[in-house]
């Protein structure tokens, strides 16, 4: 458990430095970056949303809002979860996507948890959330994808959501269990097999919202990367919605490098109560007792 703990740890932090390295070049494309950075190495902030150097997005303030969730309620619960995007809302983040804003705001006003099944709301908002369950299911991935798809629905009740978070679920646990990347590439092949869109094989560098080419984006990075670095690097240059595919990719090369691969220089831009309240996270889902982490959250 000790190894999990370790790799679930250099997850979460891997999946903030993602989203605050890929907001700066979120909505560019790859040649506008190319002329204004050149290739961009380091975390500088600006970007659309104009944000301070290590400054993170929704990505991983809906982490936190979801993981703070199950800690306070003892274990998951879709109420819980729900009540947590409202109050996460109501701090005013930075950035917030309309799906998943309108699922909030249905469930503030009419108490419906679940967002209509809508064939047209196949966007990345429940995918970017689903790494405190995985961690929280401790290697269960059955378990992590009922939780994982369940929350999802709240703001996105999609067939092809759900099937992205089964996918990256899948993948990400056996990195959290292994830190074998041949073992992740294996399963994430067998899932492919039954999802054929979801392929990466032929990815033309696909970068958007949308939940196929975030996974396909994700997927390709990963297993074409060389460590950490180059990565995340290779990522957040193609631009898109590098902010969540930054958050989801770092989170699996996290998980297979380890803390020490993060470079010092990116860490350090990361606000240090961030990344304390990551850890601290972490460790609780892991293992604690819930009364024991309400005092410590409160």
């Amino acid at each position: 458990m000790k190894n999990f703990l370790n790799r679930a740890i250099a997850a979460y932090i891997g999946f903030a430095i993602g989203d605050a390295f890929g907001a700066t070049t979120e909505f560019m494309t790859p040649n506008e970056i190319r002329s204004k950075y050149g290739v961009l190495r380091d975390i500088v902030g600006g970007g659309w949303l104009n944000l301070k150097p290590g400054e993170v997005t929704d990505d991983t303030g809906l982490c936190l809002a979801l993981g703070n969730s199950i800690l306070y309620a003892g274990g998951y619960d879709t109420v819980a979860a729900a009540e947590s995007f409202v109050e996460w809302m109501k701090s005013k983040p930075v950035d917030i996507g309309n799906s998943t804003r309108l699922g909030i705001l249905r469930y503030m006003k009419k108490k419906i948890l679940y967002a209509n099944v809508d064939e047209y709301s196949a966007g990345n908002g429940g995918l970017m959330r689903v790494l405190p369950l995985i961690i929280y299911s401790k290697g269960d991935v059955n378990v992590a994808i009922e939780m994982a798809q369940d929350q999802s629905r709240i703001t996105h009740n999609n067939q092809l959501s759900d099937t992205a978070i089964g996918i990256y679920c899948h993948v990400l646990n056996e990195l959290l269990l292994s830190g074998d990347k041949l073992s992740a590439l294996k399963v994430a092949s067998d899932c492919i097999k039954k999802h054929h869109v979801f392929s990466f094989s032929r990815y033309k560098g696909e970068n958007s919202g949308y939940v196929v080419d975030t996974l396909r984006s994700v997927l390709h990075f990963y297993f074409d990367g060389n460590g950490f670095e180059d990565t995340l690097i290779s990522t957040v240059n193609n631009g898109g919605d590098a902010d969540t595919i930054g958050a989801l990719t770092g989170a699996l090369a996290g998980a297979t490098y380890g803390v020490d691969a993060i470079p010092k220089r990116w860490v350090k831009k990361i606000n240090k109560q961030l990344l304390s309240l990551i850890s601290l996270q972490t460790i609780l889902l892991v293992g604690g007792d819930s009364e024991k982490n309400m005092l410590i959250l409160s």
